[in-house]
């Protein structure tokens, strides 16, 4: 088995016209793992999720997909990954076993062994009960492992997912997360876009935070966070319809203090001393909250608290 990254990028860049979506990044993915790519909306990371996909061309830099070029090599690349949408785009003229079976024929398996890769697809994600169900009444869940299942009929080396689990409710979510990590185990490597910071903490091993077209962060869920917040938070509300005068009388307490319009972070090595400096001070909040720094500290630390679209 080869040792070179799964997915190699190094300057790679994406323009459209006068816009630059990717400006130089440089990153690799290694085989068997769960990779993220996180940003907000705007900030590149669905351009390039579609150039590793092979369905958009670098403009310049350096791009290896199983160490292939893709625009020299892209059916063979293509042949070799699996791609989960956002969107299901599921056939609803096909019940759940031929939505499978259909796909299975474009990658040129015969039709028995078609139906056997189908029943063992439809055993993986938990729908072989709902084999000759149609489409349209499954649940939001039931579609989206159905759409993993489709993703995984030639049996990918590589497998892409955007946003996979958005919509869903926790228990779909982590029968997915589930599904996943099996995958993982069985050698798959994963690429994982997805707003959601608990999911990116849970399942990737490494992941790049992107903010305007550049990688703003990157490592472990946990280096990242222990890297570059403290390790605890706590939340703060008061009774007051300003909170400018609590944020000023806050700032030498802890590492960082920010403000946003209904609470207070502080940050800081030890939460309980935090809470018992502020009650010190005369400070009685409303409600007080003591909790661990997680991504998604370190991603709005990134990338801020303001809207893009």
């Amino acid at each position: 088995m080869s040792h070179q990254p799964v997915v190699f990028a190094e300057e790679l860049t994406k323009e459209f016209g006068d816009t630059t979506a990717v400006d130089s990044i440089t990153f690799g993915i290694e085989r068997g793992e769960v990779f993220g790519i996180l940003g907000p909306n705007g900030a590149g990371k669905s351009t390039t999720m579609r150039m590793i996909s092979t369905v958009s061309p670098v403009t310049s830099g350096t791009l290896r997909i199983l160490e292939m070029d893709p625009q020299a090599h892209g059916p063979d690349i293509r042949a070799r990954m699996g791609i989960i949408p956002q969107d299901n785009l599921l056939d609803q003229h096909l019940n759940v076993r031929e939505n499978l079976t259909t796909y299975a024929r474009y990658f040129g398996m015969s039709r028995s062994r078609a139906r056997e890769r189908a029943a063992e697809l439809l055993d993986f994600v938990q729908l072989r009960e709902r084999a000759d169900s149609e489409v349209q009444p499954l649940s939001g869940g039931m579609k989206r492992r159905l759409a993993i299942a489709r993703a995984l009929v030639n049996d990918p080396e590589l497998v892409i997912l955007d946003e996979p689990t958005t919509g869903l409710d926790p228990q779909a979510r982590h029968l997915l997360w589930e599904r996943l990590f099996q995958l993982k185990q069985r050698g798959t490597t994963l690429i994982l876009a997805t707003h959601y910071m608990d999911e990116a903490e849970q399942l990737c091993d490494r992941l790049i935070i992107m903010d305007h077209g550049r990688i703003v962060g990157a490592g472990s869920p946990r280096t990242l966070i222990s890297s570059l917040v403290p390790p605890e938070v706590v939340e703060l509300r008061f009774d007051a319809p300003s909170l400018n005068d609590y944020a000023g009388k806050l700032t030498e307490i802890g590492d960082r203090v920010e403000q946003l319009p209904d609470r207070i972070l502080v940050f800081g090595d030890n939460g309980d001393a935090v809470v018992a400096e502020i009650y010190r001070r005369g400070l009685p909040p409303s409600s007080v909250l003591v909790r661990r720094s997680t991504l998604e500290d370190v991603f709005l630390l990134k990338t801020g608290r303001r809207l893009v679209d």
